[in-house]
């Protein structure tokens, strides 16, 4: 952290250190890598200033760039220009080492319900959620990151990870500048793909997925990698109904992101 502990982004109210980071790697010779990816995650913990406390514990080996608690309040805890420890075993678009592509941004929030008779998640509170988008856009701006690598720990993470989750609000983010989006699909009955199947309708809807740039194989199995990435997809594009089968709104959703892409 440099020696007048000024934040990076001018969103962040002050710096408060944490020891868990290291080089960017991946890099040319004479310059060290540039992030271009913009990674948000949730907390999953009930308590926002133990949360903190763990991103800054040496012992705990994690860590984010930045922390936004529930009132909107920002600290930054590592320097962008380093390679905080968020993202875990991860990959996007072929690239493995997410920590050194990626700026990480944790919001503090309980996560899915424990509760096996609740489903879902609480909602997030519209300041914290303005605070995000403020954050989100100065980040992005400054770095030249593309709309559509701004991501949820669940895209680069499926099979292990569902945060932020399906009531965070991308579309919100969207419309504000941050992050790719296009309207979902409609939910409608008809032809859908499920796990178990095998064939060339789920090797297409797999090269689809891949093309966007979830890590997954293209073999024609509808597995539980292919599930996976399916549930992550729709918690990101198609929140209304997350249940890793990829029915008609899904694969249209799908279509119609990488068409906008271009």
């Amino acid at each position: 952290m440099n020696a007048r502990l000024v934040p990076d982004s001018s969103v962040a109210s002050k710096v408060f250190p944490s020891p868990n980071h290291g080089e960017r790697r991946g890099g040319s010779d004479d310059s060290a890598r540039r992030p271009d990816i913009l990674l948000l995650h949730y907390t999953d913990m009930t308590d926002s200033g133990e949360a903190l406390n763990r991103l800054c514990d040496a012992t705990s080996q994690v860590s984010a760039h930045y922390f936004v608690f529930e009132n909107g309040r920002v600290l930054q805890l590592v320097p962008e220009s380093r390679r905080a420890w968020h993202a875990g075993e991860a990959v996007w678009d072929g690239e493995r080492d997410i920590n050194s592509a990626s700026i990480g941004v944790e919001i503090a929030h309980p996560g899915h319900y424990r509760d096996p008779a609740q489903e879902g998640m609480p909602p997030f509170p519209p300041e914290q959620i303005a605070a995000v988008i403020a954050l989100s856009a100065d980040i992005v701006k400054r770095w030249g990151i593309r709309a559509d690598r701004v991501l949820a720990h669940s895209d680069v993470a499926p099979s292990r990870k569902r945060d932020p989750g399906e009531a965070f609000p991308w579309e919100t983010l969207a419309r504000a500048g941050v992050g790719h989006w296009v309207a979902p699909a409609p939910l409608r009955g008809g032809r859908f793909l499920s796990p178990g199947e095998r064939g060339q309708p789920i090797e297409a809807l797999q090269a689809m997925l891949a093309l966007y740039g979830y890590g997954l194989d293209v073999d024609g199995v509808y597995n539980p990698q292919t599930e996976a990435a399916v549930r992550a997809f729709q918690r990101h594009f198609r929140p209304e109904r997350v249940d890793g089968i990829a029915d008609a709104s899904t694969i249209t959703t799908l279509r119609d992101l990488i068409v906008a892409r271009g």
